[in-house]
């Protein structure tokens, strides 16, 4: 069936509509809860709420994205803590953003270059936000860059493990058979 077809197919765009949703739904509540959680590391640390951000972002359009990265951390902040909220917030629903319409919009033919291009600039624009939003919150420049090398370190780590679940592990070509979306690789 084309494209053309399934969008003409009104039981198609249902099931399409349901399927992202729930797994909108679902990526969210990971989000949500590996907010609540960090692996301590010396001085800090480290959230793993990166990895469902990327691997939304390559799944899901760019609205989506936003919902579960930065919709999904502002609310798992919310619940847990609450201080940076707004940073998160508007950090990665940038970043979730930014991801998902490089890996959808950027060399069509290689999906995976895409992706890993588009993970490469989340995690500067999480970093980089992180780092401008700590300032505020904290009111200090030192506090922000002594927490530098944690929100690096998460940048790369959701990153990786991002991309690894999408390709690595299939994720990608299953929701791509479960959604109907055609496969571009």
């Amino acid at each position: 069936m084309t494209a053309k077809e399934r969008r003409a197919n009104p039981a198609v765009l249902t099931h399409n509509a349901t399927v992202r949703l729930t797994t909108a739904a679902i990526l969210m509540a990971m989000n949500i809860a590996l907010c609540s959680f960090g692996i301590p590391v010396p001085g800090g640390h480290l959230y793993l709420c990166d990895a469902v951000i990327c691997l939304a972002a390559i799944l899901l359009n760019p609205f989506e994205a936003f919902v579960v990265g930065g919709i999904g951390a502002f609310l798992g902040d919310l619940i847990f803590y609450p201080l940076p909220m707004f940073v998160s917030l508007v950090t990665h629903g940038l970043q979730a953003v930014a991801i998902s319409l490089i890996a959808h919009h950027v060399w069509k033919s290689r999906p995976r270059l895409a992706s890993g291009i588009g993970v490469s600039v989340g995690a500067v624009i999480m970093v980089v936000g992180y780092t401008l939003g700590k300032t505020f919150v904290y009111s200090t420049w030192e506090t922000a860059v002594a927490k530098l090398p944690y929100e690096i370190a998460q940048g790369v780590l959701g990153a990786v493990l991002g991309m690894v679940l999408c390709w690595s592990f299939g994720l990608r070509k299953v929701f791509q058979r479960i959604s109907g979306e055609q496969d571009n690789n």
